[in-house]
């Protein structure tokens, strides 16, 4: 219940059938399986192709990059196509790209299949994220997704380095393959096009009726921006963190031992965030996140040893996970097109492509990870910024979206 004692009303819909919600989150796994595993391949092109590293990263850059694009054209074209038509063009640019990749092994054409593998994930992300994020509980969906994905990640980073280099193409294809059977289970259509919310407004005499309210654009919009800003955070961070720790105060084993054990603070942040957001609603514990997340980032700028890594690592993935799942519900809750929740994970792809590079321009102007760990705590606080200034006007306007969960 907001302040002006109005909130907002979910309905549900076909996308809240155990089936779509079940296809979406095993297309939502997949689709993210390279990017996931992206550090483990990239070890595999080294070692089992021959890739210098800087052709790793260019090849990891088009895999990404590839993600993104495949994102932004599904969003342009998600309201008026049928997504089932959609998944099975992505099949076959993933799974045929895949597949040359089995017999191409040149930089240069692997450069290209690559691309075209992350254009076809980055339509069969975006069409499962869209879907996951129409059903009429948003925060609850993308949870059970980021819960899922916790174990999934911890399965493909044990099971593909012990796979050869077409092994984990193998693993990809099959993957992919699998859910051709059950496209029937997802829902061709948005039900509703429009960026509209329908709240239940309380009568001064005890009332109730429901009334509809036009959603502004630049709110999907905000909340992308503020994505791609977070991400910049979250891809440098990620990226470097390990590397970050040589040569300090922290034991190279302590810091192993952290690193693998962080998946659970991801599963705890799951438990606690639909928590969190059924009792406070989306926009102020994302807020106190962000603010959260940016103090223990800047934390290791002034030097790292076992115990603020410990802090900082563990805290950085419990807060990742909430993030998350409020940043992709804050998106669902107003589009029920899926035009812009299909963006999010180009948003996401492109911050973790732009993260890595500022973070490496810094390095070479010789400011150390102290100003790499400044830059990242800036970028959460970035943000955070976007989202405290659209939650004012929104608190001003559409009172009961500002405060919805």
């Amino acid at each position: 219940m907001t302040t002006d004692g109005s909130t907002m009303l979910h309905h549900k819909t076909v996308f809240d059938g155990w089936r779509s919600i079940g296809i979406s989150l095993y297309m939502v796994l997949v689709g993210y399986g390279v990017l996931v595993g992206i550090p483990v391949i990239s070890s595999a092109w080294v070692n089992l192709l021959g890739f210098t590293e800087v052709e790793v990263g260019r090849v990891a850059g088009a895999d990404l990059g590839g993600l993104s694009l495949g994102a932004v054209l599904t969003a342009i074209v998600i309201a008026r196509v049928n997504r089932r038509y959609l998944i099975l063009a992505s099949l076959v640019l993933a799974i045929g790209a895949n597949a040359l990749c089995l017999t191409v092994v040149a930089y240069e054409q692997v450069l290209w299949l690559r691309l075209v593998a992350g254009v076809g994930s980055g339509i069969y992300t975006a069409v499962a994220v869209a879907t996951l994020g129409a059903t009429s509980r948003p925060a609850r969906a993308f949870n059970m997704m980021l819960f899922a994905f916790a174990f999934s990640q911890a399965l493909e980073l044990h099971i593909l380095p012990q796979l050869s280099m077409n092994g984990i193409y193998w693993v990809f294809i099959g993957c992919y393959a699998v859910s051709v059977p059950f496209l029937g289970w997802l829902p061709a259509r948005p039900v509703d096009k429009s960026l509209d919310i329908e709240v239940d407004v309380q009568e001064v005499d005890g009332g109730h009726h429901s009334e509809h309210m036009h959603v502004p654009a630049y709110v999907p919009w905000l909340v992308l921006g503020a994505i791609l800003a977070t991400y910049i955070n979250i891809g440098a961070y990620w990226t470097y963190i390990e590397l970050a720790t040589v040569n300090t105060a922290a034991s190279p084993e302590w810091v192993g031992k952290v690193l693998v054990w962080t998946s659970f603070c991801s599963i705890i942040g799951c438990l606690f965030a639909t928590l969190i957001s059924n009792r406070f609603g989306l926009a102020r514990p994302l807020l106190v996140t962000l603010v959260f997340q940016a103090i223990i980032v800047a934390m290791l700028a002034g030097g790292i040893n076992n115990t603020n890594i410990l802090i900082s690592v563990f805290s950085f993935n419990f807060l990742w996970i909430f993030i998350d799942v409020y940043q992709m519900s804050t998106i669902a809750n107003v589009d029920h097109s899926g035009r812009f929740a299909a963006l999010m994970p180009g948003a996401q792809g492109l911050g973790q492509i732009i993260g890595p590079n500022i973070a490496a321009s810094i390095l070479a102007a010789g400011l150390g990870y102290s100003g790499v760990f400044i830059m990242c705590a800036i970028a959460s606080l970035t943000g955070m910024s976007i989202y405290l200034f659209m939650y004012v006007r929104l608190k001003k306007t559409i009172p009961a979206l500002a405060d919805a969960s």
